[in-house]
């Protein structure tokens, strides 16, 4: 059985979920869900929780949070389709503090037809955050979905436009 390793991040009055392993990070969960958001993402995982060895992700984060970095150069690992993989690094090409419609991403990973599929992928994406699918908005500039919740997308363009 894989296993992964989460920890418990606190910044902000919120609680994140992260996971991965010295290697990378898998996982950054949403505002206050606990751990079945990451065990609906890794459903045949053991998860592990460990009090020490994913504080490297957590730095990165802070910074984020801090307004102390617009990029991140932490190694990721993505696990989903060969499809929910393009779209995710697609959205890794989002400069900070800009935003992208489902349209321009479905065109960029050259399925201009797939629209609604790319809507899927980003709803499944299991690194918030870091693959900055809070980027995405709809064609006329809403906010769309967002599996963090609206609120917490919303806190997430808004400190990138400061």
């Amino acid at each position: 059985m894989k296993k992964i390793e989460y920890q418990l991040f606190n910044f902000k009055n919120h609680q994140y979920i992260i996971a991965g392993n010295d290697d990378s990070l898998q996982f950054i969960g949403s505002w206050d869900k606990g751990v079945t958001e990451l065990t609906s993402f890794f459903p045949d995982y053991q998860i592990i929780e460990v009090k020490k060895g994913l504080e490297k992700y957590q730095d990165q984060l802070k910074e984020y949070f801090n307004h102390q970095r617009t990029t991140f150069t932490m190694p990721l690992e993505f696990n989903g389709t060969d499809f929910q993989k393009a779209v995710w690094k697609q959205l890794l090409e989002i400069p900070y503090g800009q935003t992208r419609n489902y349209t321009q991403i479905a065109q960029a990973i050259g399925r201009p037809n797939s629209v609604r599929a790319v809507g899927s992928a980003i709803g499944k994406n299991p690194l918030l955050i870091v693959v900055p699918c809070h980027r995405v908005l709809t064609k006329d500039n809403r906010l769309g979905g967002y599996r963090g919740g609206l609120e917490m997308k919303q806190a997430l363009l808004q400190l990138e436009k400061n």
